[in-house]
């Protein structure tokens, strides 16, 4: 069992899941189909600038409501009863707001400059700040999934003080030595190396130095 979860090792194990504003949807949204696909409880959370994001790369129109994102969400990917749960930002009762029950990891994918600062500043004026503080505090693993180009020097020094707290900074950067055919394939490339920090198994892709049959088949 990670150092980083106390999650007994017979249960499957809890994440949670940030959509911020920044460009790349699609990524956010494929890491939560994969980790109900794998098993894994996911606590789901959205900024309102999310909302917009999703429409606008996916056409994809994400309810204001926590539960009728919850309902759909769940329908979309197939979700067990109660696997998938969906919080409001200002829900502070929500277990992942206190310490005394936090997820055994968390991940922003994807992650905007803004939410990375005022995770790096302790900021937690919403629960997705919140969310993250805690795992923070609480030596849980949180992965950023930071998409912005070109990093501006304060990028920069927000994500090396948040790695040098332990904080896995990730950003979307996708290779191409497994001679991607489709977006798709760029997608899971990277989705797959969240999953990997999180110790949720997958078979997006071949490891590198393992037999590859084609993009996305696994050896």
């Amino acid at each position: 069992m990670p150092a980083w979860t106390s999650t007994p090792i017979d249960a499957p194990p809890t994440i949670a899941v940030a959509l911020t504003g920044a460009s790349g949807m699609p990524y956010g949204l494929r890491l939560v189909e994969c980790l109900l696909a794998a098993g894994c409880r996911v606590w789901l959370l959205y900024s309102q600038v999310a909302q917009v994001v999703a429409k606008q790369e996916m056409d994809l129109a994400l309810p204001s409501r926590p539960a009728e994102v919850e309902r759909q969400l769940a329908e979309r990917f197939d979700a067990a009863p109660g696997q998938l749960r969906v919080f409001g930002r200002e829900e502070w009762f929500a277990p992942l707001a206190s310490g005394s029950n936090p997820p055994d990891a968390m991940v922003v994918c994807p992650c905007t400059m803004g939410t990375l600062a005022s995770i790096a500043a302790g900021l937690s004026r919403n629960l997705i700040e919140r969310a993250a503080d805690v795992a923070i505090k609480e030596g849980r693993r949180l992965v950023l999934v930071p998409r912005e180009t070109p990093f501006s020097a304060i990028h920069l020094e927000n994500m090396l003080k948040l790695a040098r707290l332990g904080v896995v900074i990730l950003p979307p950067s996708p290779g191409f030595y497994h001679r991607p055919q489709r977006v798709e394939d760029l997608v899971d490339f990277v989705v797959a190396r969240v999953l990997d920090q999180l110790r949720v198994p997958h078979a997006l892709m071949a490891r590198w130095g393992e037999a590859d049959d084609g993009p996305g088949d696994t050896a």
